[in-house]
């Protein structure tokens, strides 16, 4: 890495939330089934999506060694709603691209105004030549690093986006069924906009995402491979700098590449965090439990301990990064903030579309 983008790498990885702590153990809930609405699906279909009934569910977990933005759980109720069938792909995003001409954040020059926002007061600006259009991008080390830094696995990367996962020399030519990355919070809202749609609260997320089953570690159940059988793309062998492939693949994989799950979703858990339209809350399901008190909204309406300053949308599912020796979160309550004014190369979205009036409440 360059001097420049080495400073620049250390701006971004200070607001940008691509990593997480290490691994949880596993403790699973005893077993219970979500109790589905009874309303029928809309009798006009919607193209490329999915109708999900809605119902009561338990939100999060009570997990013992789950991290702490993942408590408690909490009794949700959740209206039906259409949600896309699989995460939106590079040929779509291109689509959208060359129909309005729309220009995403990784590919103009860092808005300095923005960025320092999300730093603590007094931090310099650095050299003009060092603001310049690109995105972070996973750059495994050649050996076993400490867990503890991610700039030894983060990279800002020039000239890296949607296009250009990699940054310059790479493409999306045969990967256009691929779910597109570097996308910012505004990037996936713009798209959704255009295609009359929404992104899904996180509420509607996880309830997809766990497909009738309430207490199941994963959303398949509560084994990670149960026979075998890989369902989802994780990183398998020694994170960062070892991945196996054992799933078939060590980045993004096409989209329906492993089993839909029980509502036919496809790659809710794996594959790419997908963005939601909340701001990120490390208390939120404390303060729905009545265990916090109410965040004030008006200072931030992000809360993210470890960065005050941050101003953060809640990710959802894992990527392709998420890996057993490391973190654990390919399960459907595992959360993470991710700046909203930032993309990178394992984070994508998917959308959703309101079928009558929009109901979305805590019970």
């Amino acid at each position: 890495m360059t001097k420049s983008n080495s400073t620049l790498a250390l701006l971004f990885l200070g607001v940008v939330i691509i990593s997480c702590d290490s691994k949880p153990k596993s403790e699973v809930l005893d077993e219970e089934k979500m109790i589905i609405a009874s309303k029928e699906e809309p009798a006009e279909k919607e193209e490329g999506m999915i109708w999900i009934p809605g119902g009561e569910f338990v939100m999060g977990t009570n997990e013992m060694d789950a991290y702490a933005a993942e408590k408690p759980a909490v009794d949700l109720t959740v209206s039906g709603f259409w949600m896309d069938v699989h995460e939106v792909t590079n040929a779509e995003y291109a689509k959208f691209v060359e129909e309005t001409g729309y220009v995403t954040l990784a590919e103009v020059k860092p808005d300095w105004e923005l960025l320092k926002q999300q730093l603590p007061p007094g931090t310099p600006k650095p050299d003009e030549s060092v603001l310049i259009a690109g995105s972070m991008v996973f750059t495994p080390p050649p050996y076993a690093v400490p867990t503890q830094d991610i700039s030894l696995w983060w990279s800002w990367v020039a000239g890296a986006n949607w296009r250009h996962p990699e940054g310059p020399g790479s493409s999306i030519e045969g990967r256009e069924n691929h779910p597109v990355v570097h996308i910012s919070y505004d990037d996936a809202k713009a798209y959704a906009d255009w295609a009359g749609k929404r992104l899904p609260t996180e509420i509607e997320w996880e309830f997809a995402a766990r497909g009738g089953a309430n207490g199941k570690r994963f959303a398949w159940g509560d084994e990670l491979t149960p026979n075998g059988q890989f369902l989802a793309n994780t990183f398998q062998g020694n994170f960062p700098n070892e991945n196996l492939g054992m799933d078939g693949f060590k980045g993004t994989s096409p989209v329906k590449s492993f089993a839909p799950n029980s509502f036919g979703l496809y790659d809710m858990i794996g594959n790419v965090w997908e963005l939601t339209d909340d701001w990120y809350d490390a208390l939120k399901y404390a303060r729905l439990a009545g265990q916090a008190p109410k965040l004030d909204a008006g200072m931030n309406p992000c809360y993210n301990p470890d960065n005050p300053y941050a101003k953060e949308r809640v990710i959802k599912g894992g990527s392709y990064l998420c890996a057993d020796n490391y973190c654990v979160n390919y399960r459907p309550s595992a959360r993470q903030g991710q700046s909203f004014d930032s993309g990178t190369s394992n984070v994508g979205f998917r959308l959703v579309k309101d079928a009558g009036k929009r109901a979305v409440s805590m019970k």
